[in-house]
């Protein structure tokens, strides 16, 4: 399975800074034209299936992938983003100011810390990984985006790669990026990471 890994396009809360979970904000004027650019350097893709976090950020830009393809969409709450707690909705400041023993605890081996009233990467992973699985058994040749968010791609990827997910750091994901794993009978190949070479183009 060729799989596609989407993150959203941009928020207000992406662009000003602000720690972003499971509050349902939707997309930006700039993350709506990102969605379109995304959807159009995946038009020729042979796209079997489109599967999506429910959150409107996320299914805004699969339906924008959706407009030039055949396949189904579908939503999966198991691809849904870090529940973050209490840190919802704050600034990094004022997470710095309020949360700094949880953040020391989480530079030290971020897998098993759970967020302030959240859940932590290891359950997210737990959660997001059988989803992955479901769809390599049901498309084992078949090529299928996931349109989700920055934490619970980087999870799979970890678990894709055979990454510690505390690992999670060397890696990095922007705002409408593609990410591609070829599945095959030797394992997974990571053959593209947070390309956004299609944000350069404005949408026609």
């Amino acid at each position: 399975m060729k799989l596609i890994l989407v993150r959203h396009g941009e928020t207000a809360w992406n662009r000003d800074g602000v720690v972003q979970g499971r509050k349902d904000i939707e997309l930006s004027e700039l993350g709506r034209q990102q969605a379109e650019l995304v959807a159009l350097a995946l038009k020729e893709e042979p796209i079997e299936a489109i599967y999506t976090s429910p959150l409107k950020r996320a299914l805004d830009t699969a339906q924008a992938i959706a407009r030039y393809h055949q396949a189904p969409l579908e939503s999966d709450a198991r691809l849904m983003e870090l529940d973050a707690g209490e840190l919802d909705g704050l600034t990094y400041q004022e997470m710095r100011s309020n949360y700094s023993e949880f953040l020391k605890e989480w530079a030290r081996d971020a897998g098993p810390v759970k967020l302030p009233g959240g859940e932590c990467l290891q359950e997210l992973q737990d959660r997001a990984w059988p989803c992955i699985e479901r769809l390599k058994d049901r498309y084992p040749k078949g090529t299928v985006v996931v349109v989700s968010h920055n934490f619970a791609i980087l999870t799979i990827i970890c678990k894709a790669m055979g990454m510690k997910l505390s690992d999670f750091r060397r890696l990095r994901l922007g705002v409408a990026g593609l990410t591609v794993i070829d599945f095959g009978e030797r394992g997974a190949v990571l053959a593209l990471l947070n390309d956004t070479c299609h944000l350069r183009t404005e949408p026609s």
